[in-house]
């Protein structure tokens, strides 16, 4: 009787964890599906870590109760792989001698909340502006870089980055967002992405003369998910298990709505960004910025079927680009041309004076800087 106890709750042991890797994997690769034709079932990527972690815990308890069907947890991690290696790629520290060097560029994507101090410092400009200028980075592209005293935020950025420039994106009694760049290379020319819709988002490309070469840096800041302060509350009472089944329900077909409609409308966006970068194959090109999406989704593979991404390629660990509770992913990307090879890339999760926490990546290039 013992046995075939043992052996019926091995077989539906079995058999959970295959259901669990069918849903991983129908998660990891779901960033192939357009938002714009499957909305609903675009949100699938977020949920991707939560069926790699239950893998896991199958694997653990294979290993001690039954060793020789841990093989379909593993097959399950192995079909998973260029999921896993996206949301969590690892790689060995480099030498700091690797990160130093005339063929080394370091660039920082950094969402600075509008220099508002994430609530935590009284003078927010003067902390990220003390932060870059001890980065010592070659280009340093801002999102929310918005302020209505822009000469003294010139001033003091022409200290140590003697190129400065932002464009607005939207400035409303409600709204004021903006795209800013500020480098140690001569702007050519700028010009705005246009997406033909009524967004306060937006995408800018700045041509800088790096060297002999042109090189082109596109900054972006794509639609966000729109979730208030009561919704992201209401989220973290669902994670920490605060809410009873029924509200918990609702609530989540409620976020499912909201993050469904920010996919579709932001799916638009990378398309057309995608396109320019299609129309100006050929130049070296730096992308970065807020996708407000995290590595497990159409935005991100859109991109990366043109771009490499440089965390991925150069990143350690999972990279919580989004410093607010509840929001466990890497949301601020970078990504680089051909001409461009990732040495290094890591979010700095010290400097605290944001929403964000700044994208810092090193690349080696053939540009003669």
């Amino acid at each position: 009787m013992i046995k075939k106890l043992k052996t019926f709750t091995i077989q539906m042991l079995m058999g959970a964890n295959v259901a669990t890797i069918v849903l991983m994997l129908f998660a990891g690769y779901s960033d192939r599906l357009h938002p714009a034709d499957h909305p609903l079932l675009s949100t699938a990527g977020m949920t991707f870590p939560v069926f790699v972690v239950i893998n896991l815990a199958f694997l653990l308890v294979f290993l001690l109760f039954k060793w020789t069907k841990a093989w379909i947890p593993v097959l399950g991690l192995i079909l998973a792989y260029f999921p896993i290696r996206t949301y969590l790629p690892i790689h060995t520290p480099p030498t700091e001698e690797a990160l130093e060097g005339d063929s080394i560029l370091k660039v920082i994507s950094y969402n600075v909340c509008a220099y508002g101090g994430n609530y935590k410092y009284e003078e927010g400009f003067e902390v990220v502006r003390d932060y870059l200028r001890d980065e010592s980075a070659d280009i340093v592209c801002l999102q929310e870089d918005a302020d209505s005293w822009r000469r003294y935020v010139f001033r003091e950025y022409q200290k140590f980055l003697p190129y400065n420039d932002t464009i607005t994106l939207c400035q409303t009694s409600k709204s004021h967002n903006c795209l800013g760049i500020h480098t140690r290379f001569p702007i050519i020319r700028r010009e705005r992405i246009d997406y033909d819709m009524q967004t306060s988002n937006g995408s800018a490309a700045w041509w800088l003369q790096v060297g002999k070469d042109t090189v082109i840096v596109v900054n972006n800041h794509f639609e966000s998910c729109h979730l208030n302060q009561k919704d992201r509350s209401k989220y973290e009472q669902m994670l920490n298990g605060e809410m009873d089944r029924d509200s918990a329900r609702q609530e989540s077909k409620m976020l499912l709505v909201k993050l469904a409609e920010a996919n579709a409308k932001r799916s638009k966006q990378i398309d057309i960004v995608c396109q320019y970068v299609q129309e100006h194959e050929g130049y070296p090109i730096l992308l970065c910025g807020d996708f407000n999406d995290n590595p497990i989704s159409y935005s991100h593979h859109a991109m990366s079927q043109l771009l490499t991404d440089c965390y991925v390629e150069s990143g350690r660990g999972i990279g919580l680009s989004y410093n607010q509770k509840g929001i466990l992913f890497r949301i601020d990307h970078l990504f680089c041309s051909s001409h461009f090879e990732p040495v290094n890339s890591k979010i700095d999760d010290k400097m605290d004076a944001s929403d964000h926490y700044p994208l810092i990546c090193w690349l080696k290039t053939g540009i003669k800087l």
